[in-house]
């Protein structure tokens, strides 16, 4: 089975780095090869347009870029969507994990 990439963005890639370990312990648990990172919105062009990415999370607090982001990864093929805030804040990793997994579908 092929490793999905899942790359969450935030402003500063401090508190995602939580949410990434909360995630990756969701994924182990299901038994999915993931490899899930966090970067800051400073870097997040940077590495889409060297690496390879299955979908995009964006952190509650960079909600903003959720249009241009869909714009610009429509025509690679890359979903992208907002964290719920919800989940976000209580860390709720398997949420999380969920939400990448119906995108991937």
């Amino acid at each position: 089975m092929e490793t999905k990439q899942i790359m969450l963005v935030c402003a500063a890639g401090m508190s995602t780095s939580l949410m990434v370990n909360k995630m990756q312990k969701a994924a182990e648990e299901r038994g999915l090869a993931a490899t899930i990172f966090a970067v800051p919105v400073s870097e997040a062009e940077d590495y889409l347009s060297e690496k390879k990415v299955d979908v995009l999370l964006l952190g509650p607090q960079v909600r903003y870029l959720l249009e241009d982001l869909q714009e610009k990864l429509a025509s690679k093929g890359i979903p992208v969507d907002v964290i719920p805030m919800t989940d976000y804040g209580m860390m709720k990793g398997d949420k999380v994990l969920e939400l990448a997994e119906s995108l991937m579908k």
